[in-house]
């Protein structure tokens, strides 16, 4: 028997030059991050921008370069994380760059969406947004392993 899915859980990380991003992404989907399906968490500054912006309920993890990135990464293991978007800046290095690489592998390993621009995010909250994928996603984790 398997228990009834009823949130959505995404993890929301960006990086330094991309928290503006962040920030004018989740205020033009406030209703949907804000929503009672939707539940958000977020490394430790990410997490401060999102609640000035205007999302309620945020989880906050440690930063990035703290450990915050190998939490939502362990979180995305033991299947408690169900889509990240993560806004990196690909062009600067990052001290914990293995960290980023570990969260995009275990993504990949769990099957687990994970957006890293502003354009893709969008598209993944727009697939999420339609009633009958959110269906599908609760009824996928009932059913999986993850």
């Amino acid at each position: 028997m398997y228990k009834k899915i009823t949130v959505i859980k995404i993890a929301l990380i960006a990086h330094d030059d991309r928290k503006a991003d962040m920030v004018s992404f989740v205020t033009k989907r406030l209703e949907f991050f804000n929503s009672k399906e939707i539940e958000i968490c977020a490394t430790g500054t990410t997490g401060k921008f999102l609640k000035f912006a205007g999302i309620g309920k945020v989880q906050s993890l440690l930063s990035g370069p703290k450990g915050g990135d190998a939490q939502i990464a362990a979180m995305v293991a033991i299947g408690e994380i169900d889509a990240v978007i993560f806004f990196r800046d690909p062009l600067n290095a990052h001290p914990h760059e293995p960290d980023v690489q570990m969260l995009m592998r275990v993504c990949d390993v769990h099957q687990v969406p994970l957006a890293t621009n502003y354009m893709s995010a969008k598209l993944l909250l727009d697939w999420f947004r339609s009633t009958e994928n959110l269906e599908y996603w609760k009824n996928r984790k009932q059913t999986t392993n993850r």
